[in-house]
């Protein structure tokens, strides 16, 4: 079915870039927007769509601002269509009057992304659009406006129905190894043996959501290392003279490195189902697993802790965890989130703050940001969706016994 798909696609392909080639339109770009909004042919539609691609690509910067400017400030909602919309729904709630109110509020630049995106390929390309606006817009009300467009169709293009869960093990596609390498967010892949060495032994594992219009194009991915007992170094774990166990013989998985790939899609949540469906198939494969831990960074700490004024030493090990547990307890935004950006995604999800570890990231980085210290954040299957639930509705921070006398005890030594 795939190799099908694939024949027919490219047959398709093939045929959209001939009609589009020789016929060349070089009226503004803004006319070719028109036109293919108010078109109707859907073969004409797609070759007016893959030049109006065509023509974005080329552009620089300025040029993809007053792009962006045009689809902000002249193909948004009318707000006299809206309002007179609203008044005929109101007066008789019928078929015609909702479809007529729904017509006016949404603007046509949501209809023309969704016709953009009819050319084959043009998911990729719209993703790095996006991108391109979250650049170029971060202090511009308007496309940042333009944004939440882009944003909620991506929501219903990327939604998990669509979304392929893909093991990545190093019998995999050069490409998409090369792709696991670039992305690595969390700790550096710094050669392809040191990739092997996460991929290939048989208490390793890595998992990705593909998605079908970007099938070589990792949109967020997971490193598991399968253990005995909870770990509480990176360094061990990801030792080239570490010992290798079975897999059949592990208890523990940890999640150590998760890493979205694509800024074009930020926003779009992919980490809680990637999690989920991690856990649920590992489950199934090794059912000796009981236990579901990540080893996290704590990237906010040191800079928290130095704007605070709070004296910390690295080398005091009671002293770090001390702080650790505190900050990743108590400190918070405004709006009552965590200040930490990992423990905004993992509390989010479901999870429990477990443990916090000294000296356990020694690397440059992990000194920089957090002194060293890690955090394990538990997701427990059982209470996951609890635990979400009162995160969401009252920012209540699921913690363990431990973390929370560790937290204490940084308080009182803090007024003491």
């Amino acid at each position: 079915m795939t190799f099908l798909a694939d024949i027919l696609s490219t047959v398709f392909e093939r045929r959209y870039r001939f009609r589009s080639a020789g016929n060349v339109d070089n009226r503004p770009l803004e006319a070719l927007i028109a036109d293919l909004i108010g078109g109707a042919g859907e073969v004409s539609g797609v070759a007016l769509a893959q030049q109006i691609l065509n023509r974005y690509g080329g552009l620089d910067d300025e040029g993809k601002r007053a792009f962006f400017h045009h689809l902000a400030e002249d193909l948004s909602i009318s707000a006299p269509k809206v309002r007179a919309a609203l008044e005929a729904y109101e007066e008789g709630q019928s078929k015609a009057s909702y479809r007529a109110f729904m017509e006016a509020a949404e603007p046509p630049r949501q209809e023309l992304i969704r016709r953009l995106n009819q050319v084959p390929g043009a998911t990729r390309l719209l993703v790095a659009m996006r991108q391109d606006l979250l650049r170029l817009g971060r202090q511009d009300d308007a496309l940042q406006a333009l944004d939440i467009d882009f944003r909620h169709l991506f929501a219903s293009w990327f939604n998990r129905g669509f979304l392929v869960l893909r093991p990545i093990s190093w019998e995999s596609p050069a490409q998409l190894l090369e792709k696991i390498i670039n992305y690595e967010a969390v700790h550096a892949i710094d050669s392809w043996d040191d990739l092997r060495r996460r991929l290939e032994p048989a208490d390793r594992r890595c998992f990705a959501f593909l998605h079908p219009a970007m099938p070589d194009e990792p949109l967020i991915f997971v490193e598991v290392a399968l253990t005995k007992g909870v770990p509480g170094s990176i360094q061990n774990l990801l030792a080239e003279s570490r010992d290798m166990i079975d897999a059949d013989t592990a208890d523990t998985a940890v999640f150590y490195s998760i890493s979205n790939c694509q800024s074009g899609l930020a926003g779009i949540s992919f980490g809680n189902s990637l999690i989920k469906q991690v856990v649920t198939d590992l489950s199934m494969e090794l059912p000796g697993l009981k236990t579901f831990v990540t080893l996290s960074p704590i990237p906010g700490l040191v800079r928290k802790l130095t704007a605070d004024g709070r004296p910390f030493d690295p080398q005091d090990d009671e002293q770090m965890r001390r702080l650790a547990a505190n900050y990743l307890l108590t400190a918070k935004r405004e709006d009552g989130m965590p200040y930490d950006p990992v423990a905004r995604f993992h509390l989010g999800n479901g999870a429990v703050v477990h443990r916090v570890h000294a000296r356990a990231d020694v690397s440059k980085k992990g000194l920089e940001q957090s002194a060293g210290v890690m955090v394990n954040y538990l997701y427990d299957p059982a209470k996951v969706a609890q635990n979400h639930e009162r995160f969401v509705s009252t920012r209540n921070i699921a913690a363990s016994p431990e973390i929370r006398s560790l937290s204490a005890a940084a308080e009182e030594a803090l007024t003491s």
